[in-house]
Parts: C-alpha cells; sequence; structure tokens
C-alpha cells in the first residue's frame, strides 16, 4: 500500500496540466464516489480573505457543538492541513484510505491534483457524516472542482486581480468566474462591499439571495469591541477576532451573516460566536512570532492582500527597520505586490523560489528596480537563508515581514520548526 507522500507523488503525475479547469472529470468520478453532502455545504470563493473566513466558521461551529468537515488549500508544512474532520487534520492512514477510493473510481479518467484532493476530502467527509460542510475554491469558482458540490450558501470574500491567466484581465471577468458558485435560489454572501457589476449579474442569471456586505449586513467598529447586524438581528459587543488586521472584521461579518442565512439549519448562539472568533487560529494570516525582533508571516502573494499587509504593519506599531523576506511564483503580479509594500519595507531579502513557477531573486530584483525602488536589497537562494540574513541584520525593535508565496512563509516555517526541534537545541 502507498503512504501518502507516495500518493501525493502519484496524484502529481497523473495529469498532464498542473491546472485544467472544469467539473466534467470531477462529475463523471463523483457519481461513481457516491460522495455526496447529506448535510449543509458552504463554499467560500474570493481572492483573499477565503482561508480566514473558513477558519472563522469552523470555529464558531465547533463551539456551537457541531462537527464540521473543512477543505482549504494550498497548505503551509503538511498536506493534512487541507483537510479537517471534527476540528482535526486528517489522518495519514485516512488520506491513503480517501485516495485508494478515489482511484479505483476514476476509471480511466485523468484527474488533476486539485481534484483528486477534492474529490478524497469529499470521501472523507462522505465516510464521517458531519453537520456541515466548508469547501475553499482553490481558483475562480464556475469551474473549480469544488464547484461540483451545490452550495446551500456561497461566500464571496472579495474580487480583486488574481490568476489573471485562468480567470481573465479585468474584474468583471474575474467577478463573473467567482460567483460561479452562487446557486438558485439560495443566499450569496458577498462581504466586497463594492464588487464588479458582473457578481450581480451572475447572480440574478442563478437567481441566488444576494446578502451584499454594507446593505444587507455589516459592521461598526468600535475602540474595544464591534458590533455586527445582518439577516439575524444585532450582534452587540463582540471581542475583536483573534486573527489580526481590520480586514478580518470583514470576514467575521461575512462567516456570521452566512450562518445567520443557514440559522434553520444550523442555529448558534451568541456565545458560540464570541467564542469561535476568540478561538480562531489560521497560520501564515499576519501571524506575529513571539520573540525580537518581531516576526510577521503573511502569505499576501497579489496587490489585495499586499495592500491589507501594509496597513496591518502600519497599526501594529514603530519599528526603526522593516525587513522584508520575499519570496514571489512568476505568474503573480509582483510588480503590484512590491508597490503596494514599497513605503512599508526599509530592507529587501529576495530569496530565489524553485520550481518552474518560482522567480529567482536576481528577476525578483530587477522588478523592484522597475518599481522604483530604493531601499537596499540583498539576494538570497532560499527564503530560510533570506530569513537569517534578515535576522542577523535586524535589531530587537524591528520587525521581519515574511511574505510574497505560501512557499516563502511554508519554507521559513519550516526552518523556525527544525530549528526548535530537540537535535538541534
Amino acid at each position: 500500500m502507498r503512504t501518502l507522500d507516495e500518493w501525493l507523488a502519484f496524484i502529481e503525475r497523473q495529469h498532464p496540466s498542473a491546472i485544467a479547469l472544469g467539473l466534467d472529470r470531477v462529475h463523471e468520478v463523483l457519481r461513481r464516489l457516491d460522495a455526496a453532502p447529506a448535510c449543509p455545504v458552504i463554499t467560500v470563493g474570493g481572492t483573499n480573505g477565503k482561508g480566514s473566513t473558513c477558519a472563522m466558521l469552523e470555529s464558531i461551529l465547533r463551539c456551537a457543538g457541531y462537527r464540521t468537515g473543512m477543505y482549504t488549500s494550498p497548505h503551509l508544512a503538511r498536506y493534512n492541513e487541507r483537510v479537517r474532520v471534527d476540528s482535526r487534520e486528517a489522518s495519514d492512514e485516512d488520506l491513503v484510505s480517501a485516495f485508494d477510493a478515489v482511484e479505483q473510481a476514476r476509471g480511466e479518467t485523468s484527474l488533476t491534483y486539485f481534484e483528486y484532493g477534492t474529490l478524497a476530502a469529499a470521501w472523507l467527509f462522505a465516510r464521517d457524516k458531519p453537520d456541515a460542510w466548508i469547501l475553499e475554491v482553490g481558483l475562480g469558482g464556475r469551474l473549480d472542482a469544488v464547484n461540483a458540490f451545490d452550495a446551500d450558501c456561497a461566500v464571496l470574500t472579495s474580487v480583486d486581480m488574481d490568476h489573471m491567466d485562468y480567470l481573465g484581465p479585468t474584474r468583471e471577468h474575474i467577478g463573473r468566474e467567482k460567483a460561479g458558485i452562487f446557486r438558485a435560489g439560495r443566499p450569496a454572501v458577498v462581504a466586497d462591499a463594492k464588487p464588479p457589476q458582473s457578481v450581480f449579474d451572475v447572480a440574478a442569471s442563478l437567481g441566488a439571495r444576494v446578502l451584499l456586505g454594507g446593505r444587507d449586513f455589516g459592521f461598526t467598529a468600535e475602540r474595544d469591541q464591534w458590533v455586527y447586524w445582518g439577516p439575524g438581528g444585532k450582534r452587540p459587543a463582540l471581542a475583536y477576532p483573534a486573527l489580526r488586521g481590520p480586514i478580518q472584521l470583514v470576514n467575521a461579518a461575512a462567516s456570521i451573516a452566512a450562518l445567520d442565512s443557514l440559522r434553520d439549519r444550523l442555529p448558534v448562539a451568541m456565545q458560540d460566536i464570541r467564542r469561535g472568533l476568540a478561538e480562531v487560529e489560521v497560520p501564515g494570516r499576519f501571524q506575529m512570532l513571539p520573540g525580537r525582533p518581531t516576526v510577521i508571516l503573511d502569505v499576501a502573494h497579489n496587490p489585495q492582500a499586499a495592500r491589507n499587509l501594509a496597513a496591518n504593519l502600519a497599526d501594529s506599531g514603530f519599528a526603526p527597520e522593516t525587513h522584508a523576506v520575499f519570496g514571489a511564483l512568476r505568474d503573480k503580479d509582483i510588480a503590484g505586490v512590491v508597490r503596494a509594500l514599497a513605503g512599508r519595507i526599509t530592507r529587501w531579502h529576495l530569496a530565489t523560489l524553485g520550481g518552474p513557477r518560482g522567480t529567482s531573486a536576481a528577476d525578483l530584483a530587477a522588478i523592484l528596480v522597475a518599481a522604483g525602488v530604493r531601499s537596499p536589497v540583498d539576494l538570497h537562494e532560499t527564503p530560510a537563508q533570506a530569513f537569517e540574513a534578515a535576522r542577523e541584520q535586524a535589531g530587537e525593535a524591528d520587525k521581519i515581514a515574511v511574505f510574497g508565496s505560501f512557499h516563502t512563509v511554508a519554507e521559513v516555517m519550516q526552518h523556525l520548526s527544525a530549528k526548535r526541534s530537540p537535535g538541534n537545541r
């Protein structure tokens, strides 16, 4: 029997393209797999904020006593992070069983890595029978494998420029693709208060019931607490979410609105919301590590996420210097990310990312120059080397911001974990 690592290597080789959008293959295998949900499904799409919103939904529902099945991507350290049942990562043994079931069901149908993973998660959820499925869209929405499952409530967190090669060159194109997760007669929670018109057009054509942030639900931020209002009424005196940054109030409000829309099937109490938001955790989303200098891990990899990171850095207190550990994939808007953060970074440590999509440190340096960055720049072969150089140069009162790609943050996290292991003390 294959190990999990052997399965992951196997499924990576089974389709000629890493990304091949379309639902025909997934629908075909799903019919044979017999893994349809028997409980409410919440599907979360958007350019940024998907992972945080999924985590908030899971945390609130867990505090309310529900068992959840949550599927997210990508992962940082272990593939197991992608599949959680009852708030726990799936074991290697569970994932091996799930991949084996998908392999037997697929026959001659070729599946991408993401399609295998989506179907494996569905098989586990169908086997373990949670009270709710929480599914994060991988790319886009309309043609993403997750959209093979009908959402009882769809959440659209934001619409901005990313994955333009697949989704189109404008927000209108991207919004049209992302709104494809909406369903007729069912709630579509749109957290983006100013989405492109295409989102409304798709909702109207499908007959979905749009709940728009700032119109149908929203929040009021106060000094030490915040107030939510929406379809289920007002929720006053809420503590700020454990996840840092002003944008998390937008994600929290969307999460509560989604649960409000399903309150007949998944009722939650005020204390469940309070506790759930207080206990939610998502690695790599403005994650501040203990110690000095302050180390911040953030998977910001597009301009909108970079603008949020810049705002969070500004709100997190003064530092004499802010060092960037930056590595990015070449199919991202690297210049847009750099421009969003240039005013907050005093020294750049650029890291080469391997693989066909990776960008070399030298190419990143050229992009910084073209973007008008005048701060000092150092080039490194890996994110781990870039991080160690930043830590050697940074003073105790400084900040080190690690960002630009999931790969960048993951490598630094693994590097720090290895240094903390007993054998390295």
